[in-house]
């Protein structure tokens, strides 16, 4: 964060005003294919906010971000850069099935407790890896994670295609039993007596994400843990005078960073498909990182980026169906929003730092 800068300005215009820059060029980039940026507009928030069926979906994806963009988030805050969301989170999912597939469970409630944490264990473990050879070896967090998330999937193919394979079938595993299925959200609705016929595919879990996001918030900024931890990412050298451990610090960050991704394999594992299958990430770690920097590492940024993400995603598939638009116009969207954010950001930062500076300046005066 930027000293000279309200915080207002910093976590709120900035990112606004990135936002926009990324929303106009995607504008020309949608005229330049033939098709009306208003109209493009509409339908992807009319698919996005449709009642029932398209805001469950939108909170479906929004679920799947927040898990990556928190996992992203922690490490950011240790200066970390976690790209192997990807990865952790596949192995969460292989985790979820292992357990679900173990147990006749009793009821949701215990299988939802027992899923989740075997996919934070799995995807802290496969976090874990990387973590280790960055700090006891000096190998770059970045490269490790990548070749992690290449080698997650290549041993889901291979589980799909062999043990965890059910018989006569597609590279999937068995479904789960029926009482680890998780209720959806027109089901939850109706514990409460309110009529719905469907809601999506959005499900319990999207609790258990604010509920992630809250617990991070209170981690990072009202924990010793949490303050080393951004002490750590601002100077690492001030860092060790002050007698906090690199080792410590880069483990902690990516096991929690790694098992937060691996949640996100209680979503779409346990709670979408029910059983394992090939794809079950759908890109969602690489979006977290999106999230991320759009969020600026802050959890409540987090969720509000996630749901932005989600509502391209969702609308972009309405855009497909309604207007024959590709699924890549939707990539290319959430690339200008990534460049503008990340890269592109002192574009606005300089300016408004040019203004607030000056008015500073007259006003102290």
């Amino acid at each position: 964060m930027n000293r000279n800068l309200p915080k207002w300005v910093d976590l709120g215009l900035i990112p606004l005003l990135t936002l926009l820059l990324a929303f106009s060029v995607s504008g020309l980039v949608v005229l330049s294919i033939g098709q009306n940026p208003i109209r493009v507009v509409q339908v992807m928030l009319q698919g996005a906010f449709r009642p029932i069926d398209g805001i469950g979906q939108t909170l479906f994806y929004t679920t799947n971000f927040i898990f990556t963009g928190l996992a992203v988030a922690v490490a950011f805050h240790a200066r970390l850069f976690n790209i192997g969301g990807e990865g952790q989170a596949a192995l969460g999912g292989v985790g979820v099935t292992l357990i679900m597939l173990s147990y006749d469970w009793p009821h949701w409630t215990v299988a939802l407790l027992v899923g989740s944490l075997a996919a934070m264990v799995f995807g802290a473990a496969w976090a874990a890896i990387p973590a280790y050879l960055q700090a006891k070896r000096g190998s770059h967090i970045v490269i490790t994670t990548i070749m992690f998330n290449l080698i997650a999937g290549a041993l889901i193919g291979y589980l799909l295609t062999g043990p965890l394979q059910a018989d006569g079938s597609l590279p999937e595993s068995a479904t789960f039993p029926p009482a680890a299925a998780l209720p959806n959200m027109y089901e939850i609705l109706g514990w409460f007596g309110i009529p719905f016929d469907r809601f999506g595919l959005v499900n319990i879990t999207v609790f258990i994400a604010v509920l992630a996001a809250f617990l991070i918030w209170v981690l990072i900024w009202k924990t010793r843990l949490g303050y080393e931890m951004r002490a750590f990412g601002h100077s690492e050298k001030a860092a060790i005078y002050a007698g906090i451990s690199p080792m410590k610090i880069t483990m902690v960050a990516m096991l929690i960073s790694g098992a937060l991704a691996g949640l996100m394999a209680v979503n779409t594992v346990q709670g979408e498909a029910e059983r394992l299958v090939l794809g079950a990430v759908e890109g969602a770690g690489f979006i977290g990182i999106a999230v991320a920097l759009m969020g600026r590492s802050h959890p409540v940024g987090v969720v509000l980026a996630a749901f932005l993400f989600g509502i391209l995603a969702q609308g972009g598939a309405e855009l497909q169906f309604e207007l024959g638009i590709p699924a890549q116009m939707i990539m290319v969207i959430q690339a200008l929003i990534i460049m503008f954010t990340g890269s592109m950001e002192n574009m606005v930062r300089i300016p408004l730092e040019k203004i607030f500076l000056t008015t500073g300046k007259k006003g102290a005066a």
